[in-house]
């Protein structure tokens, strides 16, 4: 094909002319789009409207806004926080899980790795932050989180720092969360469940101390232990302190509803041979005994923690033996909180079950209340 010369010239002094312009640092104007029409096999779409994997893979029928109907809040990511965390996950018991903290790196670790084995939960989303706006519109919040006992360190000492520290946290809980239920797990269990009450200005049936549930849970595997039979099987209460005054109520004990105090009625006592007292023993020492060995407790109390939040989240009006104020029962005048049976329910504490004790155990359970008493008379608010 003849090239026209007269063509070459004028398109050399054309591209001659925009080298010049790009020499001074001058763009050339660029021609409108709509009057040349780019002569090539692909189109070229804009940014803004390119398709994404999502937006191909998912056809969206309505914009939904996430709003969580049992949301769970643990405050403290510590050994007994994250015991609590896995249990409740596990028992796909919440649609979100939030996780509060003032340590950043194990918190955002902690919630990594549980975000990490969602394929395995039946749960969408767990969240956290050291900010307590993460907790908003929690139906339940679990407290772990307060001061060690350091060597030396009375009691009363002990406590009167986390009221401190409870202050804050109780002041945030509430103002995200006004109409939450609290369960109280930190130690003393007890007196902290007083002090979350006091502070909180709930009705009492929304603050919940995990109490005496896991008291009850080891004294019913001790006692199956015994027999050989399986600790559902094995009906038995501790109450009172969720420690070393705690009281067993032999008197109830019993198996398919035949009272173990019939077969024996020394059980319990000094003069029983069969020793079934050491089983209360045993029931105290555990703690101290697994602390001993592994530094620390945490499956069985997240276990027992679970099995509180399931039966308030799903209303199953079970009766767990919890720690809540019981002044007026069993000859009790002061404002301590205890562990006696209660409902659980979706507002908290619904009932409590009025519980015949024999005159040595009402004795005793009053002599609890006194323990406590002689340390929160003291606290300062």
């Amino acid at each position: 094909m003849a090239v026209s010369w007269d063509r070459l010239w004028a398109s050399w002094r054309v591209g001659a002319a925009r080298a010049s312009f790009l020499s001074l640092g001058m763009a050339p104007r660029p021609r409108p789009l709509a009057r040349t029409p780019l002569q090539c096999p692909w189109s070229v779409t804009p940014v803004s409207s390119m398709a994404t994997v999502k937006g191909e893979l998912i056809k969206n029928l309505t914009s939904e806004v996430a709003v969580p109907h049992n949301k769970v809040s643990i405050i403290g990511t510590g050994s007994v926080g994250m015991a609590c965390a896995i249990s409740i996950l596990l028992k796909g018991l919440s649609d979100e899980l939030a996780l509060v903290d003032a340590a950043e790196d194990k918190l955002k670790g902690e919630t990594m790795d549980l975000q990490q084995g969602s394929q395995f939960m039946k749960m969408p989303n767990v969240v956290s932050s050291k900010d307590y706006a993460v907790t908003a519109n929690s139906k339940l919040v679990i407290i772990t989180a307060g001061a060690r006992q350091e060597k030396g360190e009375t009691r009363l000492n002990l406590v009167q720092r986390n009221v401190a520290i409870f202050k804050t946290m109780i002041s945030n809980i509430i103002q995200h969360s006004p109409r939450c239920k609290m369960i109280v797990v930190s130690n003393p269990v007890d007196i902290l469940t007083y002090v979350a009450w006091k502070l909180s200005e709930m009705p009492q049936n929304r603050v919940i101390g995990s109490g005496c549930n896991l008291d009850t849970a080891r004294f019913r595997f001790l006692i199956g232990q015994k027999l050989g039979i399986h600790p559902e099987s094995c009906h038995g209460w501790v109450l009172g302190e969720h420690g070393d005054s705690s009281v067993p109520v032999w008197s109830g004990v019993n198996v398919a509803g035949v009272p173990l105090k019939h077969l024996n009625s020394d059980i319990g006592t000094d003069k029983d041979p069969e020793q079934w007292r050491d089983v209360h023993k045993d029931v105290i020492a555990s703690a101290y005994e697994i602390i001993k060995r592994k530094g620390y407790t945490s499956w069985a109390i997240g276990l027992s923690v679970a099995d509180l939040t399931e039966s308030i989240l799903k209303n199953l009006r079970r009766v767990h033996p919890v720690s809540t104020m019981i002044k007026g029962l069993y000859g009790i005048n002061e404002d301590v909180s205890l562990s006696v049976p209660c409902i659980l329910g979706e507002n908290g504490i619904t009932d409590l079950i009025k519980v015949s004790l024999t005159p040595e155990e009402e004795a005793r359970l009053k002599k609890s209340a006194e323990t406590l008493w002689g340390i929160q008379k003291d606290l300062k608010f």
